[in-house]
Order: structure tokens, then C-alpha cells, then sequence
């Protein structure tokens, strides 16, 4: 480490020599024994240490490199040439650890090489060789504590000025398998990881960071002894290969729920880990367990888990709720009112003042959400709150931390890159704001990692594990908040985000890291400088900052007049609104009257048509009487008519017809 053995002149210059650096030594020249992006920075900071801020002009080069480590020296500016040496030893340490054990040879003198030769007297350093200079800073708990770097290269939790971000963190012991998808949980100052996600490859390992010790442990497994009940026959007791899956602490156990995993099972199975005996059981539940799945949350609210979403066996999406009583170990399927969040997995949710469940994010086969959806517990009814604030980049995969009323979300992917600001919900006010962000392909910014609160060294830390961002990490986080409250974690974020296909080949994983370091220290890089340059850049941040606030104003006024212009065409709109209510009302008037016209008038024609009908009966009685009356009348003149004839035999006699007798 760069803590240890000579003082900084000395110590950089034999680092200088080790590594093949003079006065006209160009970044392609060292091409060999370094990486092409590692060569420019080393280049940067051996001319930041040996001459000062860059003065010369953009070199003619046609070589990539040259100009690259001339664009690096540029970048530097005011950085005192100290903590340029340090850089460049730290930088040079964490590439070749054995450097100093090779060049402190029997043939070597790097004390003689500091004051000698090219270096002595005219460089920039002249006026600091005199000065009392500091060795690197020094050690903690086993950790290097870096005070002046920032962001990922802060080392260590003792910099108090650094809140608020993200730090990488050196530990012991054999680190875990590189994962994303895993699920972790503190336990007694323990962090445990379990499960995820390698190259597609599931594990069931379980690894515990020791928070006290900083040591990595793996922990043999084993069945529990009793109370090992038997959900399904081919369930087995131990944890199986497993991501996707969540971790919840109850009763001093670690309870590992749903998850993918290639042993079938129809439902949701629950396990039960025992930090003691290092021991698993399966837990016997009733009710209708939910169907089995992965990507889902998991939230502990007083005695119960509610569960939300996830995506089952067959990829299907779900936006189901279940509820899981831990004293009773019954199942419940809720069936909330209101508009729940779409079908989704891979999302975040956590509880507010052991009433409201808090669901963020997550995403379907093709698009990622930044959405926010409440559940109140109490009605079980959905609705999605108004926000203020920075709207937050959609993202799947993210992880949740809840440190008092402020929700910490991390990381995440939205289907085409890692997503590097860390947000940050007032859940009081409902207002988003950007707690942090991180630059370059670090694994803060991935899909799958997992995020805990935890206590370190006394300070209350968010500690951050694993991701995957187009490579796997296993490497540890950390960063300080400003707020204050119960550290309450939430299931770690799981996500797909597998833009490329990562490598399982060892020597990837290490080129990976490699990458890591170099963009890490030039994020670091322009923040080191002098007191004056920070408050520079202090001034410069509050004139953005004021432009900002004048735009937000200038936006607030905008949106007040057009608030005015809106509200008085509601006006104009709601006295239209009355004439027509007005004239709707007479129209209405008329037709009752008309109604009732019209139903008069039907009754007098009911009562025409009985008297038509009536006149109908009488005429035809009429003719009736008519045709009897003419029978009578013809029957009676045949009558007479025979009568006066004196009939047939009359006739026959030859009577005359008046009935008289003629003389002759």
C-alpha cells in the first residue's frame, strides 16, 4: 500500500524510474509495460508532478496515445504536485502490488535517484522537497483511508466531508463470485449475501461480509435437524440454485422467498435460514400460495409480508398482491380497489409509517418504468401521488434503502445502459432529488445489486454489492448519508439487464476491474486540487445553481399566468355552462306542457272512438231494421196482390178479376 515505506519524493521517483518514466518520455513509450488507456494518466501525473500544470501546446502526434496523455495533463490543471506524486504511486501499486520489493535491490538507491540527475533543482518541486510532506494516509481498521479522493475512490468511512457518495471498499478474505440478482440482509453487524446470478449460472452460496472485521466468510450449509416440514416431495430442505429471489430478517433468520430457480415448484416457497447453526428448514404454509415466481418484491410490514408483481416460469408479467401472516404462516390474496401499477418485475417497494407500501420502477419484456404507486394497507386501495422534483430515469433492476423518510434508489438499467444516478424520495414531501451520481462503467451503476443500511466504524452507511453492467462484480461499496433515521433496508433490486453477453473467463472479470480503477481515478483526478480552484468551482456551481432557480421561477410564473388564463375560461365556461342550463330547463318546461297536451288529447280520442264505435252498433241495427222492414212490406203486398187475383181456381173459372159476374 502507499502507506508504507519511503517518504513521497523518493518513493514516487523510484516509481517513476520502475515504471520507465524521464524528461522526454512519451505515453506510447510505456505502451509496452502498460495498458494504452493506463499509459496516458500515468503520463498526466508524472508531468503534473515534474513540471506543473500543462503549458505546452496539443502535440502534432498522429499517435492516439501522445494525444491522449497530453488531453489528461490538460484535464489536471491546478493539481498540486504532491498529490499528483501520491496518484501516480497509488495508481502504480494497484497495477503491480511487488513494484517497490523489485527496485529496492542491492543495485538500486532510490533516495540518491530523488535528488539527483534531472530532477534536482529546477523542477516545480524544489520549493516542496523542504517542506514537511505527508506519507499516505493512514491506516483504519485494515482500511486505507483516502481522504482526498472522491466518489469511487474514496476508501474507507472516515472523510466525513464526503457525504453522500459513493466510496469503494477495501476487504479482506476471499471475495465472493462475481453475481447480480442475489438478495442480502444484515444480521448482528453481519452483511449476507445469498443466491444470484454468474453467466447465467445460478448459485445457492451463502457469503457473509463481517461489518466489524471487514472479512469475507463463506458459510457451509447445511439441513436443519427439526422442524424441517415438507411443502411439496420434490422440494427439497436446502436452498437451491436461485435468483430473483427475496430476503427478509424475522426472528434472528434470514427467510429467502420465491425466486427463480430450475427445481419446479407450482407456488411460492418459503425457507428459513439460521444465522446460528448456519441452518436451512422450509416453512409449511396455508392458504393458496401464489404461483411461483422471480423479480418480485417483498416487504415486511409489522408481522406480515406483502408481496407484489414479479414475473413467473413461463415469463409472464404479474401485478398481483399477497400477503404472507408470519404468525399464522396463511396465505391471503388481496383484490385492492383502485388502479394498481401495470404488470412488472425487477421494481422496488418499501413501507411508510407501517401504513402506506410504496412501489417504484421496475419494468415488462420491453420497457422500464419510473412510475410511483401507494398502497394504502388499511382501505387496500391503490393511487399514484403527485410528486415534485427531478423526475427520476426510468430503471429496472435498481435497489431501494429507506434511511428515515428518505428512499435511496440505486442503480438500475433501462434496457440500454446502466443508470448512474443514485435518487433519493423525501417521503414526507413527496419531492425527488439526485443524491448522487457516479461517472464510467461502475457497479453502482448496473442492474441486480443489492443494498443494505448497516453500521461501519460507528457511521451509518449505505453498503452496496455486486451488479452487473455488461460484467459481473463483487466488489463492495459505500456511502454516507446526510439523512438520519432507522436503517431500514429493502430487498435488493433485481434486474435482466443484459445488454452484452458477459464473459466467465477469469482474466475478463480481472480486465473488468482494471477498467474500473482507471475511470475511477479520473474521476478523481480534477477533484484533487487546491483549496482556491474548490472554491472556484464552489462560486461556479452556485451561478448554476442561481440560473437554475431563475429558470424554475421564470417556469413557475409561466405556469401561474397560464393558470390564470385557465381559470378564466372556466369562468367563461361555467356561465355558458348556466345559460344552457337555463335554456334546457325551459325546453324542459315546454315538453311537460306538451306531455300533457298530448295526453289530453289522447283521452278525447279514446272517448271519440267508444262513441264511434257506439254510432257503428246503432247503424248497423239500423239497417238491420231496415232490411226487416222491407221484407214485410214485399211479404204483405204479395199478399194483397194474391188476394185480389181470386187465386188459381178463380182463374180457372174465369171470375173476372174485381170478382164480379158480367151479364150478358
Amino acid at each position: 500500500m502507499a502507506g508504507g515505506g519511503s517518504p513521497y519524493p523518493h518513493r514516487f521517483f523510484a516509481a517513476a524510474a520502475y515504471s520507465g518514466f524521464g524528461p522526454q518520455t512519451l505515453p506510447s513509450s510505456i505502451r509496452s509495460r502498460f495498458s494504452e488507456e493506463l499509459s496516458p494518466i500515468l503520463y498526466a501525473l508524472y508531468q503534473q508532478a515534474t513540471v506543473g500544470p500543462c503549458k505546452d501546446t496539443k502535440p502534432q502526434s498522429r499517435n492516439d496515445v501522445d494525444r491522449k496523455g497530453w488531453e489528461r495533463w490538460v484535464e489536471l490543471k491546478n493539481m498540486a504536485s504532491v498529490e499528483a506524486m501520491r496518484l501516480f504511486v497509488k495508481i502504480l501499486e494497484e497495477e503491480d502490488p511487488a513494484w517497490l520489493s523489485k527496485v529496492q535491490g542491492p543495485d538500486v538507491d532510490t533516495k540518491d535517484y530523488a535528488v539527483s540527475g534531472d530532477f534536482k533543482g529546477g523542477s516545480p518541486l524544489s520549493a516542496q522537497l523542504d517542506q514537511h510532506i505527508e506519507p499516505a494516509s493512514p491506516m483504519h481498521n485494515g482500511i486505507l483511508v483516502e481522504t482526498e479522493d472522491k466518489d469511487v475512490l474514496i476508501e474507507g468511512t472516515d472523510a466525513t466531508s464526503n457525504l453522500d457518495k459513493w466510496a469503494s471498499f477495501q476487504v479482506s478474505g476471499r471475495k465472493p463470485t462475481p453475481r447480480y440478482q442475489h438478495a442480502a440482509e444484515v444480521v448482528d453487524d453481519k452483511m449476507y449475501v445469498i443466491g444470484g446470478n454468474h453467466n447465467g449460472r445460478y448459485l445457492n452460496d451463502v457469503q457473509v461480509l463481517d461489518l466489524t472485521t471487514l472479512m469475507w466468510s463463506r458459510v457451509d450449509q447445511k439441513p436443519s435437524a427439526t422442524g424441517t416440514l415438507s411443502v411439496e416431495p420434490s422440494v427439497s430442505v436446502m436452498l437451491p440454485p436461485c435468483a430473483g429471489h427475496s430476503l427478509i430478517q424475522w426472528g434472528g433468520k434470514l427467510l429467502a422467498v420465491a425466486g427463480h430457480s430450475k427445481e419446479p415448484s407450482d407456488s411460492v416457497i418459503v425457507r428459513a435460514f439460521d444465522v446460528e447453526t448456519h441452518s436451512w428448514s422450509l416453512l409449511q404454509s396455508y392458504g393458496k400460495a401464489p404461483i411461483a415466481r422471480g423479480g418480485q418484491s417483498v416487504t415486511l410490514v409489522g408481522s406480515n409480508l406483502i408481496m407484489f408483481g414479479g414475473e413467473d416460469s413461463k415469463r409472464r408479467l404479474l401485478n398481483d398482491l399477497n400477503i404472507l401472516d408470519l404468525e399464522t404462516m396463511t396465505w391471503d390474496a388481496i383484490e385492492a380497489v383502485g388502479t394498481p401499477p401495470s404488470p412488472r418485475s425487477d421494481h422496488s417497494a418499501t413501507v411508510q409509517e407501517g401504513r402506506y407500501l410504496l412501489v417504484f420502477g421496475g419494468g415488462s419484456h420491453s420497457t422500464c418504468f419510473n412510475d410511483l404507486h401507494v398502497l394504502d394497507i388499511d382501505s387496500m386501495e391503490w393511487s399514484q401521488p403527485q410528486t415534485q422534483g427531478i423526475v427520476p430515469t426510468a430503471r429496472a433492476g435498481h435497489a431501494g434503502v429507506k434511511v428515515g423518510d428518505s428512499w435511496y434508489i440505486i442503480g438500475g438499467g433501462d434496457n440500454k445502459t446502466g443508470i448512474s444516478e443514485t435518487m433519493v424520495l423525501n417521503m414526507s414531501t413527496m419531492v425527488w432529488s439526485v443524491a448522487t451520481s457516479v461517472k464510467g462503467r461502475t457497479p453502482i451503476a448496473s442492474e441486480g445489486l443489492s443494498v443494505v443500511c448497516a453500521i461501519v466504524n460507528g457511521e451509518e452507511v449505505l453498503v452496496a454489492f455486486g451488479g452487473y453492467n455488461g460484467r459481473y462484480s463483487n466488489e463492495v461499496h459505500i456511502m454516507k448519508t446526510n439523512r438520519k433515521g432507522k436503517p431500514t433496508s429493502v430487498g435488493a433490486g433485481k434486474g435482466t439487464f443484459t445488454s452484452q453477453t458477459p464473459s466467465s473467463n477469469g482474466a475478463h472479470v480481472q480486465d473488468s476491474l482494471h477498467e474500473n480503477r482507471v475511470k475511477e481515478i479520473m474521476v478523481d483526478m480534477p477533484k484533487s486540487r487546491n483549496s482556491s480552484y474548490a472554491y472556484d468551482e464552489a462560486r461556479q456551481q452556485l451561478a448554476v445553481t442561481s440560473k437554475a432557480n431563475a429558470e424554475l421561477e421564470a417556469a413557475v410564473s409561466s405556469l401561474k399566468a397560464e393558470n390564470a388564463n385557465l381559470k378564466h375560461e372556466l369562468g367563461i365556461s361555467q356561465s355558458s355552462n348556466a345559460e344552457l342550463s337555463k335554456d334546457l330547463h325551459s325546453v324542459r318546461g315546454q315538453l311537460d306542457n306538451e306531455q300533457s297536451r298530448c295526453f289530453r288529447l289522447e283521452v278525447e280520442l279514446a272517448e271519440l272512438r267508444q262513441k264511434l264505435q257506439a254510432m257503428e252498433q246503432l247503424q248497423k241495427e239500423l239497417e238491420l231494421l231496415q232490411r226487416q222492414k222491407a221484407a214485410a212490406d214485399r211479404v204483405a203486398a204479395s199478399a194483397v196482390q194474391k188476394q185480389s187475383s181470386g187465386g188459381v181456381w178463380g182463374w180457372l173459372a174465369g171470375s173476372p178479376p174485381n170478382g164480379k159476374i158480367v151479364e150478358a
